[in-house]
């Protein structure tokens, strides 16, 4: 928590117009630990400090008076503090009353806008994920593509917080994107009509004798909907059950605390996750309690380029642990810890202030998590008509017995057919289950 009222003394000592910028200035930049020093260093760094916010405080009494637009003092110092956090990296920035009251809707579950998880790269916005049954999904959109214009107005330039909020709108207002893809040689545009996003995070079916869960973002509700959807379908299923497929494909991420408790749903003991900050003492570690609600089955879990931060942990944790095989494409490599710290009903800070590790210490930052086996996205085509012919072209044949047989099975699958990781991921889970059972037998 970053406390304002340490500052009001220096404050008071301070001339001219600029006393209410500086208040916000000197208390974030005076509250942070690194000015946390004694002696002739402390002094020293305290007066370059002053010297740099009296710096700031000129060019704010310069644009106040003297540029041609006149702009509102709250303005200038919220456009002034994401600047300065947007420089740290991506992901830190500064929410106002009203985005802090969005962001704590969206973690449980249900927002308004396009249903997109983004982020800033080379100064235009990046698609980590659109999120499943949303406008931006039906669209169209996939992980890694580029939107450089809103409206026909160009990103470059903009901050992530004004992107976002520029993607933002009432509900069944159209928003025009331009679009720049991979392996696509021009941008192309795609015009998406806003809605209220409400996220179901955990979809589940059944995949014959497996249990298929897919996961598209981690809220207030993923684990419980875990938990709940698992025993649904190993009791649907019964004494069969052969396994599960975890699918965290384009899955953007969410909180810290559902990603450890999913991941503790299927490991009995050791470490999760460590968050580490800039200090020792900052150092977190998350481990697993006793426990498997898929009864020691086998587990598969689907990544790909959208996978990202919470997802990484999980398919990291139990990959580290050898609880389960990931298959897919290498993930996103959002390693990164950001802490939402209050200031006052005046909004909140987003601040990255640590990074995630996996239980064998690697660092999920700008890496992301490589597949056991990799398998890249493709569809299945069915086989040309060779001009082959079966015992059912011939006249008079036998009419086949029992025509209903296998068509449970085929109903199940049929879902996974234009699916090839997933269908990889079936036939792969299918073999282990077999070889199991042979050598219990």
């Amino acid at each position: 928590m970053i406390e304002t009222g340490t500052t009001g003394d220096r404050i008071k000592q301070m001339n001219g117009k600029i006393r209410f910028a500086l208040v916000v200035s000197l208390s974030l930049v005076l509250s942070l630990p690194f000015l946390v020093v004694s002696g002739p260093a402390a002094h020293a760094a305290k007066s370059d400090t002053y010297e740099q916010l009296n710096l700031f405080g000129d060019v704010f009494e310069r644009i106040r008076n003297n540029h041609v637009v006149e702009a509102e003092d709250k303005e200038l110092i919220e456009a002034a503090i994401n600047g300065m956090l947007s420089s740290l990296d991506p992901h830190s920035s500064f929410l106002n009353a009203e985005s802090y009251r969005d962001m704590q809707v969206q973690t449980r579950g249900e927002f308004g806008g396009l249903g997109i998880e983004v982020t800033m790269e080379n100064g235009l916005i990046k698609v980590v994920a659109p999120i499943d049954d949303t406008p931006a999904a039906r669209a169209g959109l996939q992980s890694g593509d580029y939107i450089t214009h809103l409206d026909g107005e160009a990103v470059l330039g903009l901050t992530l917080r004004e992107a976002v909020d520029r993607m933002r709108g009432p509900v069944r207002t159209d928003i025009r994107l331009t679009v720049a893809r991979e392996n696509e040689a021009d941008p192309f545009e795609v015009v998406i009509t806003r809605d209220v996003i409400t996220i179901q995070s955990v979809r589940s079916r059944r995949e014959g004798n497996i249990a298929y869960l897919r996961i598209s973002a981690f809220n207030e509700q993923t684990d419980s909907g875990v938990k709940e959807q698992l025993a649904a379908l190993k009791q649907e299923i019964g004494s069969e059950f052969q396994g599960v497929v975890l699918d965290l494909r384009n899955n953007p991420g969410g909180l810290l605390d559902q990603a450890v408790a999913v991941s503790d749903e299927f490991l009995d003991r050791g470490e999760i996750v460590s968050t580490r900050g800039r200090h020792e003492e900052d150092i977190q570690r998350f481990n697993a309690s006793k426990g498997d609600i898929s009864s020691g089955k086998p587990i598969i879990v689907l990544i790909n380029g959208g996978s990202a931060s919470a997802s990484e942990i999980v398919a990291g944790a139990l990959q580290d642990h050898r609880r389960a095989i990931v298959l897919g494409t290498s993930s996103f490599g959002k390693g990164s810890v950001q802490t939402i710290i209050p200031l006052g009903g005046k909004g909140a800070l987003r601040l990255t202030t640590a990074r995630y590790y996996t239980p064998s210490g690697r660092s999920i930052q700008a890496k992301g998590i490589e597949p056991d086996i990799e398998v890249a996205q493709a569809k299945v085509e069915p086989l040309e008509d060779t001009g082959g012919r079966s015992e059912a072209d011939l006249r008079g044949h036998l009419d086949e017995e029992n025509p209903d047989a296998d068509k449970t099975a085929a109903d199940t699958d049929s879902q996974a057919v234009d699916d090839y990781q997933l269908a990889y991921a079936l036939d792969l889970l299918r073999g282990i289950s077999l070889v199991n059972d042979r050598a219990v037998n």
